[in-house]
């Protein structure tokens, strides 16, 4: 399975390590890096929704803070170009497990 790490301009904020697939995501492992503080509380938020959400304005106010940022998915042996967070795929993390669809 492939493994990510989850950077913000060149701070790694975690690693990712694919473990099965639940359709359309992969299942990942997730584990913390040097940059993962200075976003854990918007990935946290996230994370902890739940409910209705009709037009999606709530979705919205959790990840926009999160696109704004400008993260990056890159595999580890680098055999693709990073993917851009909310362009070309999405991560939710939930303390150590992480849904990747890309």
């Amino acid at each position: 399975m492939t493994q990510w790490r989850l950077l913000h301009g060149h701070i790694l904020v975690g690693e990712l390590s694919e473990y099965d697939c639940d359709q359309p995501f992969f299942l990942a492992r997730f584990t913390p890096g040097p940059g993962w503080e200075s976003v854990r509380a918007l990935f946290e938020a996230w994370a902890a929704f739940h409910g209705p959400d009709p037009d999606g304005s709530k979705f919205v106010a959790l990840v926009k803070p999160l696109q704004d940022l400008g993260l990056t998915l890159a595999q580890v042996d680098g055999r693709q170009p990073p993917l851009e967070l909310f362009k070309n795929c999405i991560v939710r993390i939930n303390g150590a497990e992480a849904r990747l669809r890309y």
